[in-house]
C-alpha cells in the first residue's frame, strides 16, 4: 500500500520515473508531488530544493547500479569475467528501466540537462571514471606489465558508454549485448599481446 512507504521514498520514486521518462528540467515540483500522492509542503520538508531532488535522483542510481555490479562481480572469478560483469550490469540497468520508456544512461541524460559545475554533474562524471578505474583494475590483473593497459580500458569505457548511448536512441539493450561480444574479442587482443 502506497500510504506505508516513507514519504521521502515516494517523492524519490515519483522524481525516479519522471527525472528518467520526461527529462530534469520537463518535471516541475507539482508533477512530481502529484506522482508522489503527497503535499507540496511535502517536498520541502524533506528536499532543500529541486536541486537537492535531482541530487539524490543521481545517487540513487548510482546506488542501483553499484547492487547490480555488486551481484555481477560476485558471480564473476576472473578478471576477464568481472570486465565482462561490468557490461552486464549496464545490461541490467537497462531493464530497470523499461517500464518507464528505456531512454538509455538515466545519468548521463540527467547529466545532459544540468549545468557545468553542477554536483549531480560531478557525481555522474564520478560514476563513468569509476567505470573505467574499475577496467584498468581488472585489466592490470590480467597482464599486468601489459602498458597498453590505460588505453584499452579508455576504450572499452567507450564502448561501454556509446553502446549505452545508442541503446538509450533505439530504445532496447541490443547494443549492449553487441558492445559486450566486441569487449570479449578486444580482451582476446589485450591477452594475446606480448607484455
Amino acid at each position: 500500500m502506497i500510504d506505508k512507504v516513507p514519504v521521502r521514498q515516494r517523492l524519490l520514486n515519483a522524481a525516479a520515473e519522471l527525472f528518467y521518462r520526461d527529462g530534469v528540467g520537463a518535471t516541475g515540483i507539482d508533477a512530481i508531488t502529484a506522482h508522489a500522492g503527497v503535499a507540496k509542503m511535502s517536498l520541502y520538508n524533506n528536499f532543500a530544493s529541486k536541486a537537492d531532488l535531482v541530487n539524490a535522483y543521481i545517487e540513487g542510481r548510482r546506488t542501483e547500479w553499484h547492487e547490480l555490479l555488486d551481484v555481477r562481480l560476485k558471480a564473476a572469478s576472473t578478471p576477464r569475467e568481472r570486465i565482462l560483469a561490468v557490461f552486464d550490469s549496464y545490461v541490467d540497468h537497462a531493464a530497470c528501466a523499461y517500464e518507464w520508456g528505456f531512454r538509455g544512461c538515466g545519468l548521463l541524460n540527467a547529466a545532459a540537462e544540468l549545468p557545468i559545475g553542477d554536483p549531480a554533474r560531478a557525481s555522474v562524471a564520478a560514476q563513468k571514471d569509476e567505470v573505467e578505474e574499475l577496467f584498468k583494475e581488472h585489466l592490470h590483473a590480467m597482464q599486468p606489465a601489459n602498458h597498453a593497459i590505460d588505453e584499452v580500458a579508455e576504450h572499452l569505457s567507450f564502448l561501454l558508454e556509446g553502446a549505452m548511448s545508442r541503446a538509450g536512441l533505439d530504445g532496447h539493450d541490443a547494443r549492449l549485448k553487441t558492445a559486450r561480444k566486441i569487449a570479449v574479442s578486444m580482451l582476446d587482443q589485450f591477452e594475446s599481446r606480448p607484455e
